[in-house]
């Protein structure tokens, strides 16, 4: 496969799989072994642990879109710059659904082998997902907006 397919396939996993659910999306693009350099102490890898990530997140947030800014592509890593917007309507880390319209940042890292993701890093604006759902003392929601 060449960076372009990569860069394809990253970019169909963000906006049209894990919006939708499609556990045969993931397991297109993501590899069976791969490695989540993000995830918490204790939580699997691989393709499961993928799959359990996204319907996961399906359960805290309804309306679900990814906003693709850029897809950057280098040998055999992939970038996606993208902006997640959803509806809070399922408890966040025992905060209670808040019906809020949520917008914030994340950066997906995506190595690639034989057409697969094989190592994921991601970095999101948990900050601004706070300030949005107005948890942070002192502080008073603030609307979604996309970033650029």
């Amino acid at each position: 496969m060449s960076i372009v397919d990569d860069k394809a396939a990253a970019r169909r996993l963000w906006e049209e799989i894990f919006p939708v659910c499609d556990d045969a999306g993931v397991a297109s693009v993501v590899a069976a072994n791969s490695v989540d350099h993000g995830r918490r102490p204790g939580e699997a890898d691989g393709l499961e642990a993928a799959l359990k990530a996204m319907h996961w997140l399906a359960t805290v947030f309804t309306d679900q879109r990814w906003e693709i800014h850029r897809v950057i592509g280098e040998g055999d890593l992939v970038v996606v710059h993208c902006t997640y917007h959803g509806r809070h309507t399922g408890e966040l880390m025992g905060i209670a659904p808040t019906g809020r319209e949520v917008a914030y940042d994340y950066v997906h890292i995506l190595r690639f082998e034989d057409g697969k993701a094989v190592e994921r890093w991601s970095v999101r604006d948990d900050m601004t997902l706070m300030r949005q759902l107005g948890v942070l003392p002192g502080r008073l929601p603030e609307p979604a907006v996309a970033a650029g």
